[in-house]
């Protein structure tokens, strides 16, 4: 791809995007781990979040690669998709195992599509697409391992 400060803003862009959701993920794991009894699942949440974080870092790696900084302490308002994990929380107060779950669930599914739509837009380099699609085989793993929980 030519870089252009379009097709570079379009890049930093959905990065952006990605970042953002795996946030909310980081966070979601991290109060379902708190929230959560089974000494287990607490450990594999608390490792999803770790993931998210190293996922998060990487992406903020390419944005830096492009020229741009990853340094937005203002923050950007959430879009409805990255709201799924926040509303998860009031299913952490009850600490129903189940409802944990499938809040978990809902948020990793938001994430899949999100990242399906971020490969489907192409405004992504060579570099990014492989690690973007990794990253999204990660979270697809996650969500099965959730979902055989569920069942």
């Amino acid at each position: 791809m030519i870089h252009t400060d379009e097709t570079t803003q379009e890049a930093v862009k959905t990065l952006e995007g990605l970042i953002s959701i795996l946030e909310d993920g980081k966070l979601g794991y991290t109060d379902a781990a708190e929230h959560i009894e089974n000494p287990a699942m607490k450990t594999d949440f608390l490792e999803y979040a770790r993931e998210r974080a190293l996922f998060i870092v990487e992406l903020q790696n390419q944005i830096n690669k492009l020229g741009k900084s990853t340094d937005n302490s203002g923050g950007r308002p959430l879009g409805a998709l990255h709201r799924v994990w926040i509303d998860i929380k009031s299913a952490f107060t009850g600490g129903d195992t189940e409802a944990i779950i499938n809040a978990c669930i809902t948020g990793e599914e938001a994430a899949v599509e999100k990242y399906k739509k971020a490969l489907e837009e192409n405004h992504l380099e060579h570099d990014q697409i492989y690690i973007v699609s990794k990253q999204l085989n990660s979270i697809q793993n996650t969500l099965s391992q959730i979902k055989m929980r569920a069942s």
